[in-house]
């Protein structure tokens, strides 16, 4: 039989020192993608690399790099936050100081961003450094409730929280004056849009943010409605709208709490000027 030509590589054989290159430039630049943060991830490497060819081999290792990149990110939002409240607070007084070093507020901080996947916002975002930074500063709440305010965070979406704010700037507002005032127009009674309103008062509701208003009497106890008779016949066929412009509602106490935590700032204490806005004034 004649020699191979030397211009033609010879087909490589399993197990030789050619695949073991292949694996091995595989591996090394997937763990580079990791940084070794992941211990299982050699493991797997070394599995995947006799299973699958070179091409889904750098399919992977691309995904890994995507994955990288979203945790890279994240872990700078989690940093600008912790900057962002730590600008907000006196190190000066003694008793923000010992709040600080806690483990009962590292409890909170541990949280916060555990939940940090919730947080796919801007604001969702200056909400929770809102809540931890008045959390540092004060103790007017308890740790169990700051821990709901949290919890609310994750639950709710942008457009439950932009109604939140509508009814805590208008005392006593309808629902169809909350609509009109979210920057909604008219939409069918049967649409998913109309759905989706009573969905958020409903979630609201029980959630124990809102409430439809109450008179108190002088002790602060809720006192009955007197019941509304009509005469036989004389009431409407419609149900009530989802958008109803009778029935005022306003926020709980614990409604109002969450308000002050989360959508009021605690005034910035140190200013500071980032690296690179620095160099761009220079």
């Amino acid at each position: 039989m004649a020699p191979e030509s030397e211009d033609q590589p010879a087909t490589p054989v399993e197990g030789t020192a050619d695949n073991t290159n292949i694996d091995g430039k595989v591996a090394r630049g997937a763990m580079s993608v990791l940084g070794g943060a992941i211990p299982f991830v050699g493991g797997f490497l070394s599995a995947a690399a006799a299973a699958w060819s070179e091409h889904e081999q750098e399919q992977v290792n691309r995904f890994f790099e995507r994955w990288l990149k979203m945790m890279q990110a994240e872990f700078e939002e989690q940093q600008r936050t912790i900057i962002e409240i730590a600008q907000r607070l006196d190190m000066h007084d003694e008793t923000i100081g010992e709040r600080v070093a806690s483990e009962e507020y590292q409890s909170l901080v541990r949280k916060a961003f555990r939940d940090w996947a919730g947080a796919e916002s801007e604001d969702k975002r200056v909400f929770v450094r809102n809540i931890l930074s008045n959390a540092a500063a004060s103790r007017i709440q308890s740790d169990d409730v700051v821990r709901l305010f949290l919890e609310w965070i994750k639950r709710y979406s942008e457009l439950h929280f932009r109604v939140i704010g509508v009814i805590a700037n208008e005392y006593g507002i309808t629902r169809r004056q909350v609509w009109v005032q979210i920057g909604k127009g008219a939409v069918r009674e049967d649409s998913a849009d109309a759905d989706l309103f009573k969905l958020l008062y409903r979630d609201l509701s029980t959630g124990g943010i809102i409430r439809q208003h109450r008179e108190t009497d002088r002790y602060g106890a809720f006192i009955k409605k007197a019941p509304q008779r009509q005469a036989l016949g004389t009431g409407s066929r419609q149900m009530k709208s989802a958008f109803d412009d009778g029935e005022e509602y306003e926020l709980t106490e614990l409604g109002r709490h969450f308000v002050s935590y989360a959508m009021t700032e605690v005034p910035v204490k140190i200013a500071y000027q980032p690296k690179e806005d620095a160099e761009n004034v220079a």
